[in-house]
């Protein structure tokens, strides 16, 4: 299948994924609309539940996924132990180690200078140190693919998923991977269809987000204040290869590193106070100025992380803030306000006419279309305002919208590689007793979990997705999957399943289906469809 033949019939299937139109709906193409936005695609038994209850009743469960009972999830993560770990906890087993060898290898090299087949060695990365080091990213990525393919709260695990990637952070910044467990698991997961507004406030304290946008590292350029002395944190250094042999306060610590001209808080930074406004709040249309920019990140100075590479958490450092008075968006916060001026800049910005919309916008363009109804934006806008950022009746009003539900929207979004991976997995009912396989697929796909650079996160618009040798990579995994080649993944009852997935397709498809020569090629075919590409 991997020849010119296989490349011929991709750029037609790409053809077809730009051009396919929604025809006429059927009972069945409603539920197979809304497992496809409300879950990660339809599965059976979820198919059956949806034609048992309705669609009202399910998706009023989905939105309340803490009466879902979801015990089997939990035994197919069992084997994942760095999920429920604390970052503490994964510094000291992962990153701390890693450090004390890098750190023992250039003391080596400094007492053998002369020794080049030394250096040479040491200058290469240690095998098992790097396969430690990634096994923390390796097993968030696993469980997030687990749970999408298995968990009985769908919605929620979509919102995660699309919540982390509002809120992004890249794994490869520094220690970013040794904290990003705890990141989702306690800023993301607890907050999907809560109140936007504690969203806000747990990914700005999270240390992942402090440390991926540099707000760890902001301090008033006038600073450290020796007034503020009694509220300064204690700080454990790494030092000869031990963790924190004795306490030094932070402005000594900070004296000490520009000393030494090393990387240490030399005054403000603007990234985080930019991307709060841009991308996780208001939008780039939404109405702050650069002077904007400059006062907000005035008033998150001093919001920091106590030791980052030993996973420390969120510490307020009134020695680095900017204790004088600010203009925020009109909004006047006075002098000596200490931690609350960055507290009240997510007052004001949770409460802005503009974050509803910007928001509005975001899940609509998830749930309903690549361009969202402007109607439907603006009533979900108004859900927002009316509810004080309640993002379980935001949902709640885009899910139940005639918009939503309408036969217009069927099929027409492309699926991320993560939708279609997951959906290929739950459309086959496919066992995945190892997850690993599929790590290695979003990153040869495209989507690398959790390591998207910048921090508008992955686009989930057709645009990001559609080409040809996207879809001939797609292909591959469709006929690997089929074929039994990933190692601990299994789909039971191909030729059943081949035939249930032929039903869903369109005429031309089905003709180039009925060429495959094997169960493997038709359902790697069939997978590898416009219909399938799309939900």
């Amino acid at each position: 299948m991997r020849n010119a033949t296989l490349k011929a019939v991709l750029c037609s299937f790409a053809l077809g994924v730009c051009a396919l139109a929604a025809d006429s709906a059927t009972n069945d193409k409603s539920i197979a609309h809304v497992l496809s936005r409300v879950a990660f695609g339809p599965a059976t038994a979820d198919q059956e539940r949806i034609r048992t209850i309705g669609i009202t009743r399910y998706i009023d469960e989905q939105l309340h996924p803490e009466r879902l009972a979801d015990a089997g999830m939990e035994a197919r993560l069992t084997g994942l132990q760095t999920l429920r770990m604390t970052s503490r906890e994964i510094a000291e087993q992962f990153e701390i180690p890693q450090l004390q060898a890098r750190a023992a290898k250039k003391r080596a090299a400094l007492a053998n200078p002369g020794n080049q087949e030394d250096k040479a060695a040491n200058d290469q990365p240690n095998p098992e140190e790097q396969r430690r080091a990634n096994q923390v990213v390796i097993e968030l990525s696993e469980q997030k693919l687990l749970r999408a393919a298995y968990s009985e709260r769908q919605l929620q695990e979509v919102l995660v998923d699309f919540w982390f990637n509002h809120f992004n952070v890249d794994a490869r910044k520094g220690p970013a991977k040794f904290l990003l467990t705890e990141y989702e698991r306690e800023a993301i997961r607890p907050h999907v269809l809560g109140k936007f507004r504690d969203l806000l406030e747990a990914t700005a304290k999270s240390p992942a987000m402090l440390f991926y946008l540099d707000n760890w590292m902001s301090a008033d350029p006038n600073g450290p204040h020796a007034d503020a002395r009694d509220a300064a944190p204690r700080y454990r250094p790494l030092r000869q290869g031990r963790v924190g042999d004795r306490a030094v306060t932070m402005p000594q610590q900070l004296e000490r590193l520009r000393a030494q001209g090393k990387n240490a808080p030399k005054g403000l930074n603007e990234n985080y106070g930019r991307e709060l406004m841009e991308l996780h709040t208001l939008g780039v249309d939404g109405g702050y100025t650069q002077q904007d920019v400059t006062e907000v990140a005035r008033a998150f100075t001093g919001w920091t992380i106590q030791n980052p590479r030993l996973g420390g958490g969120y510490r307020f450092d009134a020695r680095l803030h900017d204790p004088g008075p600010k203009l925020v968006l009109g909004h006047v916060i006075k002098a000596g306000g200490g931690e609350s001026d960055g507290e009240q800049v997510l007052d004001i910005l949770a409460h802005h006419p503009a974050t509803a919309r910007f928001i509005a916008t975001a899940l609509t363009r998830r749930f309903v279309g690549d361009a969202p109804p402007p109607a439907l934006v603006e009533k979900a806008a108004a859900r927002f305002r009316q509810t004080d950022g309640d993002l379980r009746e935001v949902t709640r009003t885009i899910l139940t919208s005639p918009e939503f539900l309408a036969p217009a929207a069927y099929g027409t979004k492309v699926k991320t590689p993560l939708e279609f991976v997951v959906s290929a997995i739950r459309a086959t009912n496919a066992q995945v007793d190892n997850a690993q396989p599929l790590v290695r697929v979003m990153r040869d796909l495209g989507m690398p979990l959790y390591f998207c650079q910048p921090p508008t996160g992955y686009k989930d618009t057709a645009d990001a997705w559609v080409n040809t040798g996207a879809l001939v990579s797609r292909m591959n995994f469709a006929l690997d999957l089929a074929s039994g080649k990933l190692r601990g993944i299994a789909v039971p009852s191909l030729e059943a399943r081949a035939a249930s997935l032929v039903d869903e397709l369109g005429e031309s498809t089905r003709s180039t289906v009925a060429q495959a020569t094997s169960e493997p090629q038709r359902v790697a075919l069939t997978l590898g469809s416009p219909e399938f590409q799309r939900r």
